[in-house]
């Protein structure tokens, strides 16, 4: 037998070596795979937010044109609101910028034609004067417990 015991660490040497030369590799794809993986994110997030730019410009045209505005102040709309776009603060801003653009808001609405409006006012006139159903669950009442002919007749020539 020998005596010669650094033969045996050399080869120990050379298995550790080995193992590390592998789990240098194992680092390395890690590292690979981790990169590519953060280049897909911003891939991602670079299509999402064109994504999120076009619905926001459709978004802000669609409100634009309900509102009777011309569409192509979108671009004006969309420098100025950064994020927050829905109907409510497009329509601020319209109202906000009214006089640069030359829009004016159509504050009457509801406008009624005027047969809609005369029809209205015979539907007035003709309720104005009507017994609801409570006064003549009232009158009801009222004649129900009249004690005599003088206080039914008082009832009745009251209405």
């Amino acid at each position: 037998m020998s005596n010669n015991y650094w033969e045996d660490e050399d080869e120990d040497f050379d298995m550790e070596t080995e193992q590390d030369n592998s789990g240098n590799d194992l680092l390395k794809k890690l590292r690979k795979a981790d990169r590519a993986k953060e280049k897909r994110i911003k891939e991602l997030e670079t299509e999402l937010n064109g994504f999120r730019k076009i619905n926001s410009e459709r978004t802000v045209k669609e409100i634009l044109e309900q509102e009777g505005v011309k569409p192509s102040l979108a671009k004006y709309v969309l420098k100025d609101l950064d994020s927050d776009i829905n109907a409510d603060s497009v329509k601020n801003w319209l109202l906000q910028n009214a006089e640069d653009f030359g829009y004016e808001p159509n504050r009457d609405a509801s406008k009624i034609s005027d047969v809609d409006r005369a029809e209205l006012r015979n539907q007035d006139s003709l309720t104005e004067g009507a017994l609801t159903p409570d006064r003549a669950q009232d009158l009801e009442m009222r004649i129900a417990n009249a004690a005599s002919q003088e206080e039914l007749e008082r009832i009745l020539f009251s209405q």
